[in-house]
């Protein structure tokens, strides 16, 4: 899901950096604010599996790759906030240092991996497992459905901003400025893979993690659980 530079016009790479900067600067306000000094650590191990875990990417057709990310995992565990910033984090580096997504697309790939992903694996983890025991098999199986949908709405939205490219710019003497193949082509090449291979990478990863914690350190999943708490206790006294 890394998309290159010169895959994107300016109107989308733009556009996702104007969206992505107040994202990241509520987001490390809100860390600052609610990340408590023990949980440090974690958010700088889940920015070091999420890079290892991501530089494992295989070719998809169309022109990007395909890979898991554990951005729904981190989100399980400190919140979707810190994921945001720890995908992020991953992401930034792997572009600058590695070259894998382009230096203009960091924005986009930070959306679709940073956002995306990590929030919409959360909030289906916590739909299936709401209100269950911690030692509950909802953790775990909320935890994978979680994984596996989030990375696939984001693949799907990465298939998508690379095929519309097709029709922001539209060919000139018969060749494309940026992108070069349709949302015919585009969306199933992302789809696809995601659905077959790598949506149930992220699954299998995200639920045996938390599996593992429900056996060794049930405290993480219930930290989660607690914010949520915290957080609605302050806007219903607000």
């Amino acid at each position: 899901m890394h998309i290159p530079d010169g895959y994107l016009g300016p109107i989308t790479w733009i556009a996702l950096w104007l969206v992505m900067i107040p994202i990241w600067i509520f987001a490390a306000r809100k860390l600052k604010k609610d990340l408590k000094t023990k949980n440090v650590p974690l958010l700088a191990m889940g920015a070091a599996f999420s890079f290892v875990i991501m530089m494992f990417n295989f070719p998809v057709l169309g022109g990007t790759t395909g890979h898991a990310v554990g951005g729904t995992l981190i989100a399980i565990v400190l919140g979707p906030w810190a994921a945001l910033v720890a995908v992020s984090v991953a992401l930034v580096i792997q572009a600058l240092f590695f070259g894998d997504g382009g230096i203009t697309a960091i924005a986009t790939n930070c959306f679709n991996m940073g956002v995306v992903l990590p929030f919409v694996g959360y909030y289906i983890y916590r739909l299936v497992s709401a209100k269950a025991d911690v030692s509950s098999s909802r953790h775990w199986i909320g935890a994978g459905i979680g994984g596996y949908v989030g990375i696939n709405v984001a693949a799907v939205l990465a298939g998508f901003e690379l095929g519309v490219q097709t029709i922001l710019y539209p060919p000139v003497d018969g060749k494309f400025q940026y992108f070069m193949y349709p949302l015919s082509v585009s969306v199933p090449a992302m789809a696809f893979g995601h659905l077959l291979i790598f949506g149930f990478v992220e699954a299998i990863v995200t639920l045996l993690v938390v599996r593992y914690l429900q056996q060794t350190d049930p405290s993480l999943l219930r930290a989660s659980d607690k914010a949520i708490q915290i957080e609605k206790a302050k806007k219903v006294s607000a």
